[in-house]
């Protein structure tokens, strides 16, 4: 086994639940280790239930566009682990995690700690010990209790559309969640808000005021729209005709405008309007509705078929993936087959639902070595909101069951896409 491997191994057990939010076990390990956090670039904060990976995205590429090092701290990763750190615009290498994860296992002693825990530490002392103009830290889970939420004074923070996800963990209500995100929010500290349901705002502008946050709220003090083959952001500081983002979507839309609102809200660093324009069109973010070209599942495709992937996997996912797939389909009339396998605390039904009178078929699947809902239990729940569902034993029979011509969607779950992209990209 690579060491890497090894270390992260051992990492898993150090704590008998892999999820436990707090915050003592990780201000314990980062006074230990002379807290790396006081010494990091400027943060901005980023939480959310959906499009939070794609706003760090956004940020980054735009940030690398105007010639500056960004830091950049996202999970989970889809196919190596090192994907979760990338340190002054490079993917942290597998020696020098190993290291660090060492140096933090030495600190930590004997104390029980997620893994999440000691690998965020970890990236910690990397991003405190290589310059960089900012870093984008994105939160794990939640908000409150998360791991990240250790930066005592971000340059912003930011919140992506709230919507139910991970309800075990941070409640069962819209509001509820919200308050979870409204957790990173810091007396004084500008926070990026992007769309959101009244339910949800009415939660994170209450806990702005509490702590004299400022907000910067979409709708309000920015606004952006689908204008021709590009984009139109507004706000106080005028009107800009922007190229169509890079990702495929149009979610896209206001995770991009999202990002442009963060570098208008703060004086940190300049980022030029070319750059703005340039990460827009560079952006890279994989299993966010990413067509495949190649890889092995290519050749179970049915003829004139064309494959794509997205690791959408909650109620609001649904919801904005089914409404790209429509406006896809009302333009070029490729009938649409889902393939999809979720982890067994998600919501399949409600994830589904958006795609009734859109996919013609759905073939249910399970994700290899992952605590998942059987087939079957897709197929029925499926079945009982008015989808034509069926079983396939493998990625590759699910795949061939498409009719000729077909938009075929492998979707529900990160986790099954990180074993697509392993073996298809």
């Amino acid at each position: 086994m690579p060491r890497l491997d090894a270390v992260l191994e051992r990492l898993r057990v150090l704590h008998p639940k892999a999820i436990d939010l707090s915050l003592g076990r990780m201000e314990r390990l980062l006074a230990a280790l002379g807290h790396p956090e006081a010494r990091l670039p400027p943060v901005i904060h980023v939480a959310g239930t959906n499009g939070k990976g794609s706003l760090v995205a956004f940020l980054r590429a735009m940030v690398e566009a105007a010639g500056r090092k960004a830091h950049v701290y996202t999970s989970p990763h889809l196919v190596r682990f090192n994907e979760r750190i990338r340190v002054a615009g490079t993917l942290i290498d597998d020696d020098a995690l190993a290291d660090l994860v060492e140096e933090c296992e030495r600190a930590n002693g004997a104390e029980t700690i997620p893994q999440f825990e000691i690998t965020t530490a970890a990236a910690f002392l990397a991003y405190a010990r290589t310059p960089a103009d900012v870093l984008l830290l994105e939160v794990g889970l939640g908000g409150r209790y998360d791991a990240t939420n250790v930066i005592p004074r971000p340059l912003l923070t930011a919140i992506t559309p709230v919507s139910l996800d991970h309800q075990h963990y941070l409640g069962t209500t819209v509001a509820a969640i919200a308050g979870e995100k409204a957790g990173i929010l810091k007396p004084g500290v500008t926070a990026v808000i992007g769309p959101q349901s009244a339910e949800a705002l009415a939660v994170i502008a209450a806990r702005a005021r509490a702590l004299r946050a400022p907000l910067s709220l979409h709708g309000r003090d920015w606004s952006v729209e689908a204008e021709g083959a590009g984009m139109r952001y507004a706000s106080a500081k005028g009107e800009r005709h922007l190229p169509k983002p890079g990702l495929a979507g149009r979610h896209q839309i206001p995770n991009a405008a999202t990002a442009i609102a963060c570098l208008e809200a703060q004086d940190a660093f300049a980022i030029p309007e070319a750059a703005i324009r340039e990460g827009l069109a560079r952006v890279e973010w994989p299993a966010r509705l990413q067509r495949l070209t190649r890889g092995p599942l290519m050749a179970a495709l049915p003829k004139g078929a064309e494959l794509w992937l997205d690791g959408g996997h909650n109620p609001g996912a649904g919801e904005v993936i089914a409404a790209t797939l429509r406006d896809w389909g009302a333009a070029d009339g490729k009938p649409l087959h889902l393939v999809i396998g979720m982890l067994e605390n998600k919501d399949d039904a409600s994830f589904l639902a958006p795609f009734l009178g859109l996919a013609r078929s759905v073939a249910a699947v399970a994700i290899p070595g992952e605590h998942c809902h059987p087939p079957q239990e897709i197929a029925a729940h499926a079945d009982s909101i008015g989808l034509s569902a069926g079983v396939a034993p493998d990625l590759v029979a699910a795949i061939a069951e498409a009719p000729a011509g077909a938009r075929i969607l492998i979707c529900g779950s990160l986790y099954l896409a990180g074993q697509v992209l392993a073996t298809n990209s």
